[in-house]
């Protein structure tokens, strides 16, 4: 294992605080999921790429410094003034949304909030989206979402077929959407333990759908 220089260990330090993961990281990044876990754990690359580091900073809402830009690149307006900025937070929820039996729907206060730049969020296609970020509980959408996993749910999204957040009766669940037969909608879970739950349409509130996902490796 590579000497843990500053910034690969700021960036561990961000990823844990944010409740995401190296490998859902560099999947934002367009790379292959170990490429930030070998640049922590062995130092390959030795630097990120200015790019990819740029991205990382504004997911954080970080100076570029704290990632290994040289500061007086920095300071000179080389690599990008993050004080221009534009930010976002998206509010954290204290919620679960089960991906199991049913999580009782706590009221929705926000307790913290992550931020994004404009810049990424527009990259990810999610400028304009009214986003909440609430916690996956149970097992039953796993491998897709796992226990622990904070997704945002974007509430224009309440229509169509996908993953979506609902709510029967006072109880919040993240699964698939399907149409069924007229007036009708099923449930899907991607873990094949769990059957498809079939329910008159008036019987499921649709809260919004799941545009984005991190969590814990």
């Amino acid at each position: 294992m590579a000497e843990m220089t500053s910034d690969r260990a700021r960036l561990v330090e961000l990823t844990e605080k944010s409740r995401t993961s190296l490998a859902s990281l560099s999947a934002m990044l367009g790379r292959n999921p170990s490429y930030l876990q070998q640049f922590v754990r062995k130092g390959s690359p030795r630097k990120l790429e200015e790019a990819d580091r740029r991205k990382l900073a504004e997911f954080f809402g970080v100076d570029e410094v704290e990632l290994g830009a040289d500061p007086d690149l920095q300071r000179a307006g080389k690599t990008g003034d993050l004080q221009t900025v534009d930010f976002i937070a998206v509010p954290r929820l204290a919620l679960d949304a089960s991906a199991g039996p049913g999580a009782f729907s706590a009221e929705e206060i926000s307790f913290d909030a992550f931020r994004f730049s404009r810049r990424w969020l527009r990259e990810m296609g999610l400028e304009g989206a009214d986003l909440s970020a609430i916690r996956v509980e149970g097992d039953s959408m796993e491998p897709t979402l796992r226990s622990g996993d904070e997704i945002f749910v974007d509430r224009n999204k309440r229509s169509g077929e996908g993953i979506h957040v609902v709510r029967i009766g006072d109880t919040l669940h993240v699964k698939q959407v399907q149409a069924s037969a007229p007036g009708r909608i099923t449930l899907i879970s991607a873990n094949e333990a769990y059957a498809p739950i079939d329910l008159a349409r008036e019987e499921v509130e649709v809260i919004g759908r799941v545009v984005w996902k991190g969590g814990r490796i």
